[in-house]
């Protein structure tokens, strides 16, 4: 429905959404702006950040004419300043954290998508919800990392506070209130348990004996999903699902025992909730996250992503399975580390970014990073975060320890 027809129906004008994409670049950039183009009436595009990627950010630049473009390395900023200035663009360059955050928060802004992969996206996100923004979440590690911090933020600013990640958007769905909104948990719901699906990625049915010889182009290729080199990776060590598990914890107001992850290869049922009814109420749809992106972007009406139609009877059959701890030790790592709380989740997180990057760049074998995650959280302390600082303290301690793990994993690999 166009803003023109709500007004005539309600007799009131629509105001349009001035949003920030932070790591606009990226897969779920590419999909948000997508989305935003087909509604020109609904949104306009305030600030676009990247991190290095100058060529990409001053097209989109060129092409949307932001307010602001923010690339976080201020070498790689200072050379879109430049080309800007040469293509006649009126879009102001800024640098560095202080970049991301100032567009973050601006009087200016409604909405803030939250997409940078990592613990980069942490300081800016939660500079949005303190400002109170409306926040669409596709950075899952600002509440792996920050979890009890960002939820108390959240309900100290007003932020409204809606996930992107196409399992979280898809159990919003399903639940009667926003994440963020106080619900006495999920029993105060009649909701029994929250059912977390993962396709299981590329290696789902690989031999075990053939997972130490698997290359990075392998691990990227996932079977269901466009996504980027990181978050393939996670993919198919399943720590994106123990990631998302974190995540739903502190969403949902859950226990880890109130949430199930469940193998589903075709990647269809997006999750699902189970009242204590007996009633499971699932959200189904194509593998395309412009479908959760357009939900939280319109949320609470609907408007067209571009996906197209889900045809059931050409999908022939929905499987679903019990995930194998013995391939995807990441899961019962996460889950060990949420139950241990405090800055546990961090170090996990740190300790996998470590890990999937070394992979990525050759230096680390792929059945490696879990040893890697295993090995920094029994060396790490685990500590109480008070502020946002004691988290980002525990994520450098950690990252030294993988670091360093990871260079006694890759001198064992060279040869004699």
């Amino acid at each position: 429905m166009t803003n023109s027809a709500i007004q005539a129906i309600t007799g009131h004008p629509v105001a349009v959404q001035s949003i920030t994409v932070l790591g606009a670049t990226g897969s779920i950039g590419d999909s948000t702006l997508d989305v935003v183009a087909r509604h020109p009436d609904r949104f306009r595009i305030f600030a676009l950040t990247a991190n290095t990627d100058v060529e990409k950010l001053a097209a989109l630049a060129l092409k949307l004419r932001p307010r602001y473009a923010v690339l976080r390395d201020e070498g790689a900023a200072e050379q879109l300043h430049a080309l800007l200035r040469q293509r006649g663009s009126a879009t102001e360059v800024l640098a560095g954290e202080a970049g991301l955050i100032q567009v973050a928060v601006h009087a200016e802004v409604d909405t803030v998508v939250a997409a940078i992969v990592g613990a980069a996206g942490l300081s800016a996100t939660f500079a949005a919800v303190e400002a109170g923004k409306r926040i669409l979440l596709a950075n899952k590690e600002a509440l792996v990392m920050a979890g009890h911090l960002f939820m108390d933020a959240v309900a100290a600013s007003g932020a409204v506070l809606l996930p992107l990640d196409s399992e979280h958007n898809a159990i919003f769905q399903c639940l009667p209130l926003a994440p963020g909104v106080a619900s006495g948990g999920l029993a105060q719901m009649g909701v029994r348990r929250i059912l977390l699906t993962g396709s299981g990625g590329p290696f789902r049915e690989t031999p075990l004996d053939q997972l130490a010889r698997v290359t990075p182009a392998q691990a990227i290729a996932h079977p269901n999903w466009s996504m980027g080199p990181k978050i393939s990776v996670d993919s198919a060590t399943m720590m994106n699902k123990g990631l998302e598990l974190i995540e739903a914890c502190w969403l949902f107001e859950a226990t880890p025992d109130q949430v199930q992850i469940v193998v589903h290869p075709q990647s269809v049922v997006h999750s699902m909730v189970e009242y204590v009814d007996g009633s499971v109420l699932a959200q189904l749809g194509n593998p395309d996250m412009r479908t959760p992106i357009a939900h939280a972007l319109a949320w609470p009406r609907r408007i067209d992503a571009g996906v197209g139609a889900l045809d059931l009877i050409a999908k022939g059959r929905l499987d679903f399975q019990a995930p194998d701890y013995q391939r995807f030790p990441c899961l019962v790592l996460a889950r060990q580390a949420i139950l241990r709380g405090d800055t546990a989740p961090a170090v996990l997180n740190a300790a996998n970014e470590e890990a999937v990057a070394a992979f990525l760049s050759g230096r680390l074998r792929f059945i490696d990073i879990p040893e890697v995650i295993e090995q920094t959280l029994a060396q790490a302390d685990i500590v109480e975060p008070h502020t946002l600082a004691d988290v980002q303290r525990a994520d450098v301690a950690a990252r030294d320890l993988a670091l360093a793990v990871i260079a006694r994993q890759s001198l064992s690999l060279q040869p004699l």
